[in-house]
């Protein structure tokens, strides 16, 4: 998608300097490619990054975002990171740029935060604007409504009308449902959305295949999670009870901090199996890319490959964003570094690491469009193997709550964007050791039959078992 944007962008340069809005780590990638492609000098390639310092082997423009003087966007492309725009919001719109990029879009799906607001005016402005995301709702239909309002304000102008015809379902007027899918998938077709998927237009890229690894957790390290669930089933019996609409919500903000809680456990209680499971890896001696959500759990299996001298590269939120892209090489040219971990959102987006074939998350995300995101790092374009992806599951912890509502959540968005129903698949061959009740996602042990707090809705074409 960027090397479509930049041609596209190509085609207009009567209407040039462009504004690009991206992601903070892919604001260097956006130079790269732009440099690659563009016979342009790259003293003309404007970056705005939050220091100076740091290597600037390609030549960019590159301005401190926390320079006492005012900023001058004066490139011929200008990068600029979603947390910026709402501190040169009045700056960027006396430029006046008549093409903009809005880089990983789904960035504008919350309609209450700063960037959103300070996004949409720039983005409306434009003469030319593009929205690039492959994940352009993550969650529900609610999170593509300022998009669509961004690129055709005549159509998509009224949050109410959208919610109330597409977005039915939530609670107490949030909207947080989905309904009629069709007829808003067709919408969007008719009017801003160019949809390409792999299928279509990569057809030479091999396969992708997913198993789950059905871990086993010691019973000391299950007491607590144990313990969590049976509160929480005490916990929605009385939401069943409740007699008040407050007293339920205030129930269902305990159910919710619950369910927090049992997902923070549940990642420490899986790390000796998950470390187990990474030692059978490396004695493999593949590439592989393991993805994980919590600290503890990152800290663990970065520390364990140092303990095995096991050569890898690690990329968390606290990974400078001038650093990744040099990571990212090492671990594509390097054939002494065997692993990279990875955070699911830091690590899930914008790279290129086709070195390895084998995908590994130790934890699932609450978020569907996070793990398929984080999936295609190894499955795009360069890639010349099948790509096996492992999601290693635990019985009796959040692992059985949170696939069956990204699974119901991917079912939601594949009727909105593409028109059919898109699940999480999984080969029919599981491993030896897993449980033969869970061969499917459809049989997980549901803890919970209704997690509100969780905007989990049960789907009634799947029989629940």
């Amino acid at each position: 998608m960027m090397l479509e944007a930049i041609a596209v962008a190509s085609c207009v340069q009567d209407s040039w300097p462009v504004l690009i809005i991206a992601p903070s780590s892919l604001r260097l990638q956006w130079a790269s490619m732009i440099q690659q492609w563009l016979n342009i000098p790259s003293s003309d390639i404007l970056i705005v990054l939050s220091q100076n310092g740091g290597s600037n082997r390609g030549g960019f423009n590159i301005v401190s975002s926390s320079a006492k003087s005012s900023i001058h966007l004066d490139g011929l492309f200008n990068i600029i990171s979603y947390d910026l725009v709402p501190k040169l919001q009045n700056m960027l719109m006396t430029c006046n740029f008549k093409v903009v990029i809005a880089d990983e879009s789904h960035f504008l799906k919350n309609a209450q935060a700063k960037r959103t607001t300070a996004s949409l005016p720039v983005i409306k402005k434009a003469q030319y604007a593009l929205l690039l995301s492959g994940t352009p709702a993550l969650s529900r239909p609610i999170e593509l409504f300022k998009q669509l309002e961004a690129l055709y304000p005549d159509v998509y102008r009224n949050v109410h009308e959208y919610g109330n015809r597409y977005c039915k379902g939530g609670f107490f007027g949030v909207y947080q449902g989905a309904s009629n899918h069709e007829e808003l998938h067709n919408l969007i077709k008719a009017t801003v959305m160019i949809r390409r998927l792999k299928k279509d237009v990569l057809s030479q890229l091999p396969v992708k295949r997913r198993q789950q690894v059905f871990l086993d957790l010691a019973g000391k390290d299950m007491k607590q999670i144990n313990a969590l669930f049976r509160e929480l089933e005490m916990v929605k019996a009385k939401i069943k009870a409740a007699k008040s609409q407050e007293e339920a919500e205030s129930l269902k903000f305990a159910q919710k901090n619950l369910i927090n809680k049992i997902y923070t456990d549940s990642a420490e209680a899986k790390i000796p199996s998950v470390l187990d499971y990474v030692g059978t890896v490396i004695e493999a001696g593949c590439k592989f890319l393991i993805f994980a959500h919590h600290q503890p759990m990152i800290d663990s299996i970065h520390e364990f490959l140092l303990k095995k001298k096991v050569g890898c590269i690690r990329i968390d939120g606290s990974t400078p964003a001038a650093s990744r892209q040099q990571l990212v090489t090492d671990f594509q040219e390097k054939d002494s570094i065997k692993a990279a971990v990875l955070s699911i959102k830091a690590g899930g987006v914008g790279l290129t690491l086709t070195a390895a074939s084998t995908v590994i998350f130790s934890e699932l995300s609450w978020t569907p469009g996070d793990l398929i995101q984080a999936e295609d790092r190894a499955h795009r374009i360069g890639q010349v193997s099948s790509v096996n992806i492992y999601y290693l599951l635990a019985n009796d912890t959040v692992d059985d709550i949170i696939w069956d509502v990204v699974q119901n959540k991917l079912e939601n968005l594949g009727q909105m964007l593409d028109g059919h129903e898109n699940a999480l698949e999984v080969s029919a061959s599981l491993p030896v050791n897993s449980p033969s009740k869970q061969k499917t996602l459809d049989q997980f042990v549901r803890r919970c039959d209704n997690t509100d707090g969780l905007e989990y809705e049960p789907n009634p074409k799947r029989p629940r078992n």
